[in-house]
């Protein structure tokens, strides 16, 4: 009957969380550096790695993210999975943020910062691009990155799991039809094969080895399974930057070359990210949802399947493309922000649970 009762099982307490974890922003910086520096020192070597792709999805950058999710997607039990229906207004809450406001909001942040605000200092031929760009970031949710930030916040992993399958088979039907609105066109091809593909590298498959290791593990007990997942929990910060180094080494030279455009481009996204988990944090808080389904609800309204944005704008626009450079500053600022995200949740759990026992319920009382 009331919110706390839904626990999910084998999910460690959130005051567990590592010293490399508690640190993580700045492992992520120095990660960004190297990044960058190893992509002007050996820009052949990856060339050669960014080529390894399939459909526009990069194969290294797939196999990080496999190991990023796994270790996540190892704790859920997937015959608990109908007890997610008990939560279905934290469901609605990420359906409405992540369809009918974040990419719209987007837009309009787009409009307002690059057609007005900074217009005088970017690129004049550039800013239709610009924009393009912001579009398909918001237009594409996360997918991956948000196990990683629902592992740090003590999210619920059935949770979790259900709203990014959700999610991504929404953005099958939707991703088009919305960029094709918010671009003014009356078509865009958009690469299918990269949606597809992306979608099987980073869900399908995933959770298809997942269970199958947990079900070898707990034929070995419940002990041996408990010191399984302790030795693998690192495994997805660990993952998370690497891909960082790879992502960073790919685009560092339009970095480098680019800041105080970069600069400009983070200021729609950061506050689209601060904007969309808030709101997302706040009617989940106003619906009666517990803290463990808030979290991961808020932070996939924030986070972006960068990804796949990347691919259709070099697809769309072009490798040099304005909107390429919007979409690889979404990345640059993503997991530094995200990481913010995740501590203020963390901090305001007292508050958001006090809201809890007042309302909406009137028989309960703090």
């Amino acid at each position: 009957m009331t919110s706390p009762s839904f626990t999910a099982p084998a999910v460690p307490a959130p005051a567990t969380m590592s010293v490399f974890e508690r640190y993580l922003t700045v492992w992520v910086l120095l990660c960004i550096v190297a990044g960058i520096a190893v992509g002007q020192l050996l820009p052949g070597a990856f060339q050669a790695i960014g080529r390894m792709e399939v459909a526009q999805v990069n194969l290294p950058v797939g196999l990080l993210i496999w190991v990023m999710i796994i270790p996540m997607l190892v704790k859920v039990d997937f015959g608990a999975l109908h007890q997610v229906r008990r939560h279905w207004r934290g469901i609605g809450v990420t359906l409405f943020v992540n369809w009918a406001v974040k990419p719209f909001s987007m837009a309009l942040l787009g409009w307002i910062f690059v057609r007005h605000v900074f217009a005088p200092y970017l690129p004049a031929h550039q800013l239709d691009s610009y924009v393009a760009g912001l579009i398909l970031l918001a237009a594409a949710p996360c997918t991956a990155m948000v196990f990683v930030w629902s592992r740090l916040t003590n999210g619920h992993p059935l949770f979790t799991l259900s709203q990014v399958a959700l999610n991504d088979t929404i953005m099958v039907f939707a991703f088009a039809p919305i960029v094709a609105l918010l671009l003014g066109l009356s078509s865009i091809v958009v690469p299918w094969e990269t949606l597809v593909t992306s979608v099987v590298l980073y869900i399908v498959i995933p959770v298809v080895l997942a269970q199958w290791w947990r079900r070898s593990l707990l034929r070995k007990g419940q002990a041996a399974f408990e010191n399984a997942l302790a030795r693998i929990g690192p495994w997805s910060i660990a993952a998370l930057l690497a891909t960082l180094v790879l992502l960073f080494a790919f685009q560092g030279r339009a970095i480098i070359e680019q800041p105080l455009v970069i600069a400009m481009l983070a200021v729609p996204i950061l506050i689209q990210v601060l904007f969309n988990s808030g709101l997302a944090y706040w009617l989940n808080r106003r619906a009666g949802e517990p803290h463990s389904v808030a979290c991961p609800s808020a932070l996939i309204g924030a986070s972006n399947f960068f990804e796949l944005a990347v691919a259709a704008a070099i697809s769309l626009f072009g490798f040099q493309s304005g909107a390429a450079l919007a979409t690889v500053v979404g990345v640059l600022i993503e997991v530094p922000v995200m990481l913010l995200v995740v501590r203020v949740v963390n901090r305001s759990k007292g508050w958001y649970e006090a809201a809890a026992c007042a309302g909406p319920s009137p028989v309960r009382r703090a």
